[in-house]
């Protein structure tokens, strides 16, 4: 068969049992995180000053993914193409009111994905090829309760409640869609440490409790993610090494009965930072990752580039 799109529950359902048969049921539903990561590299720990309007941030990201990997890490039979190509803004407001001795503040994130996904899934008569595509708006993510912290000269901390609302673009028969179609609650904590050498340790942790899909009676697992990155500060540089790991704590549920499908995955790959106070430049990001150790899940290719100005 060629090109096909999920315009049925018929070939819905088929494809998610050819999936399940080839050892490439994917973890959370649609086989990716709920909320991203590759977001935080250097700097994670520190929020940026209050002002009087506020800081705005611009994300822009690649990822790419020619396998999956199997409940046992090994490479599925089933063929993958897998793009994701996202830009964000961020607006982040701080404060100089003080809560719980940090600083109070709050942001909000709007993400727009481009997205493409191809199968080609083994059967007995030959394979099933199947592609779909969504580029639309992402699920809008709001932090109302945002801390900020400078316990000793060097040492940056922050926390956050987040909160990712069900306003993206999503459609249950669509072999890959931009929106979760669900709540999900995310509790965060950063720290940032800056040695007299100018070698900076930084990471950010955080948890995911996903909401159920009303359209398909499917609710993720709870997922784990923690981001970092080392380096040394050169002038207005910082070159170093980032990465994340992902790890899905608990079995994801269908009609309220756990079906397993746990996924994890890790990556690294160099970072490089760019911030000189009063040049007039924004702070910049970059950073280049390398998926490996992947479960239940694609194993691909994170780049990013990110810039914050503060008004």
């Amino acid at each position: 068969m060629s090109r096909h799109s999920l315009q049925s529950p018929w070939i819905h359902g088929a494809v998610l049992g050819l999936l399940a048969a080839a050892g490439a049921a994917q973890a959370v539903e649609n086989g990716a995180p709920i909320t991203p990561f590759g977001v935080f590299d250097f700097g994670s720990g520190m929020l940026p000053p209050p002002t009087e309007v506020a800081t705005v941030g611009l994300r822009t990201a690649f990822y790419r993914a020619s396998q999956l990997r199997d409940d046992a890490g090994q490479r599925s039979p089933v063929g993958l193409k897998l793009k994701v190509d996202s830009i964000g803004v961020a607006l982040v407001k701080m404060t100089d009111i003080s809560v719980l001795g940090g600083k109070y503040g709050a942001y909000a994130v709007l993400p727009y994905l481009n997205m493409s996904n191809r199968l080609s899934i083994p059967t007995p008569v030959g394979p099933l090829n199947l592609a779909g595509s969504d580029s639309a708006q992402g699920d809008i993510q709001i932090a109302p309760l945002v801390l900020q912290w400078t316990p000793s000269p060097g040492l940056f901390a922050n926390a956050a409640l987040q909160l990712q609302l069900p306003t993206g673009s999503y459609d249950k028969n669509r072999l890959i869609t931009a929106g979760t179609n669900h709540w999900t609650i995310t509790p965060n904590a950063a720290v940032t440490y800056i040695l007299p050498s100018g070698f900076e340790l930084s990471s950010t942790f955080q948890l995911n409790f996903n909401g159920r899909n009303k359209d398909t009676d499917y609710r993720s697992g709870v997922e784990y993610q923690q981001e970092f990155a080392l380096g040394q500060h050169v002038g207005p540089w910082t070159f170093g090494v980032g990465g994340y790991v992902y790890q899905q704590l608990t079995d994801d549920k269908r009609a309220g009965q756990d079906i397993g499908n746990r996924s994890r995955v890790m990556a690294l790959g160099p970072v490089i930072n760019f911030f000189e106070l009063g040049s007039g430049w924004p702070l910049v990001w970059v950073h280049a990752y390398k998926e490996f150790n992947a479960r239940n899940r694609a194993q691909g290719t994170h780049a990013a580039l990110r810039a914050a100005w503060s008004f």
